[in-house]
């Protein structure tokens, strides 16, 4: 068997790990709120409807960012409608998933939630359906503390300390023909650059992200982030990108490296950024928000037109197996290498709908497969990124042709000397990977992590001290935990 080398040196160093990259996404969508995180009545719910057992999860995956309240949903979305009395709250149609809408939970219930877990909230304002004032008073309602009409709105409704949210979407996916109220490059980026500077004349400390394209393969790709970046980019901080990977779009083999996608992807939205840095003669460089990304069955889908109105429709629950959580895993490691520029990340979504996490209504929640590389690496990424030079053996990789079977990625945190290397083999065949760790000579492997195809479930290894050769089992996932020992 060819052997894969992998050498770690703190010289290699990226960026220092961004907690916000270990975020996700609640969209009113499906079951993600509704018996999701909300289910009055359920055994484990609090005394605002919020589900205890889910809580205890969220906290577990190690999340610390949630975009909210969508995805499509926001381009339709009335803020309004989900604040004050519950009683006095309007059913609507949603027009994104062609859902009713009751506005059970709305606002103030979500904050209050991003509280109770540990996450920063990350708003989205409506770019679709409404525009600059609608966004502007949100950010009035959410940040100011009393004094204004909005924000003494917020005090009437039994909220005196504000939100104080920092992050803010500028709408979603506005390229998309499914988008409601989508909108050209040029009168997204004009409407996007009005709605920053007003938002801003509320609270200049807020950061914005404008919307890149839906995915890669949207025929405006890179086109998109010029001119809308042209139009706005003294007014934001972020481009977003939104990206999926369906098991069964193409090939198998091109799936495993799903990962080599997003590292093309990444790199050109970084280009296409720069590039309008240059031409517009501008110091501050624009970071990137992943701010949707996952594993999704997406060929499976049923569009809302295809569909009767329902108040709760069952949308997207996959169901993860071995590869699936493996793959997500790898994208991981994409993102950790890209901590440079990469700052923000959501995983969509984090309850139900292509999520971590599952529920019964009324009944248990549970973990899936793919929530345990996005624990782990929550948990145990600390400190400064570092750059995992590999040489390995050559894969099939379907549609991408060639790649390296082994990925990987490390971080060192310096206060403690932990450093945790990740490793993925993509390969149908085993691996021998020989680390290369002069540069930590006192450090010792403490835990070992994986799970693969074959063993979806999360499995610790014991010990091996040097971290020296292993033995990665086909397709599989592995987070290798090292530390100094002590001088004698």
């Amino acid at each position: 068997m060819a052997v894969a080398h992998l050498t770690i040196d703190p010289a290699f160093a990226v960026a220092p790990v961004d907690r916000r990259l270990f975020g996700s996404f609640v969209e009113h969508m499906g079951r993600c709120v509704y018996t999701g995180i909300f289910e009055p009545g359920h055994p484990s719910a609090d005394a605002d409807g919020l589900r205890g057992d889910v809580l205890e999860l969220v906290r577990e995956l190690g999340v610390s960012t949630v975009r909210y309240p969508g995805g499509n949903f926001v381009s339709g979305y009335r803020w309004e409608d989900g604040v004050g009395p519950r009683g006095d709250r309007p059913q609507r149609l949603d027009l994104a998933w062609r859902a009713i809408e009751t506005n059970a939970f709305g606002l103030n219930e979500f904050m209050r939630w991003a509280s109770l877990a540990g996450v920063e909230p990350m708003m989205a304002v409506n770019l679709g359906t409404r525009g600059v004032e609608a966004a502007a008073e949100l950010v009035e309602y959410c940040n100011l503390a009393e004094g204004t009409a909005a924000a003494d709105l917020r005090r009437k409704h039994g909220v005196a300390q504000p939100h104080d949210v920092r992050l803010w979407c500028l709408g979603n996916e506005m390229d998309g023909p499914w988008q409601i109220g989508n909108l050209t490059a040029l009168e997204y980026g004009r409407l996007a650059a009005r709605a920053g500077h007003a938002m801003r004349r509320v609270d200049p400390g807020i950061e914005l992200v404008a919307c890149g394209s839906s995915n890669s393969d949207m025929p405006t790709f890179a086109a998109w982030e010029a001119t809308v970046l042209e139009q706005a980019y003294d007014q934001v901080d972020y481009i977003s990108l939104h990206t999926y990977y369906d098991p069964e779009k193409h090939d198998e083999a091109s799936f495993r490296a799903s990962a080599v996608d997003l590292d093309g992807f990444i790199d050109n939205v970084v280009a296409t950024a720069d590039h309008v840095r240059a031409k517009l003669r501008r110091s501050k460089r624009i970071k990137l928000s992943l701010d949707e990304w996952n594993v999704w069955y997406q060929s499976r889908f049923t569009e809302p037109e295809d569909r009767g109105i329902e108040e709760l429709p069952a949308l997207i629950e996959d169901d993860y197996d071995g590869t699936d959580a493996v793959v997500v895993g790898n994208l991981l490691i994409s993102m950790l290498r890209h901590a440079d520029r990469l700052t923000v990340g959501c995983q969509a979504q984090l309850v139900n709908v292509i999520a971590p996490i599952r529920t019964e209504a009324g009944g248990r929640a549970w973990r899936q497969t793919i929530f345990h590389p996005f624990a782990h690496t929550a948990r145990l990424a600390r400190g400064t990124v570092l750059r995992a030079a590999v040489t390995a053996p050559s894969m099939d990789a379907g549609r991408y042709g060639q790649a390296p079977a082994v990925d990987a990625v490390a971080t060192h945190d310096e206060e403690t000397g932990a450093l945790t290397v990740f490793v993925v083999n993509r390969s149908t065949e085993p691996v021998p990977l020989a680390a290369d760790l002069r540069a930590f000579p006192r450090h010792r492997v403490r835990q070992h992590l994986t799970l693969s195809a074959e063993q979806p479930e999360l499995t610790e290894l014991a010990p091996q001290g040097e971290a020296g050769e292993i033995l990665l089992p086909p397709v599989s996932w592995h987070a290798l935990c090292l530390t100094p020992e002590e001088p004698q």
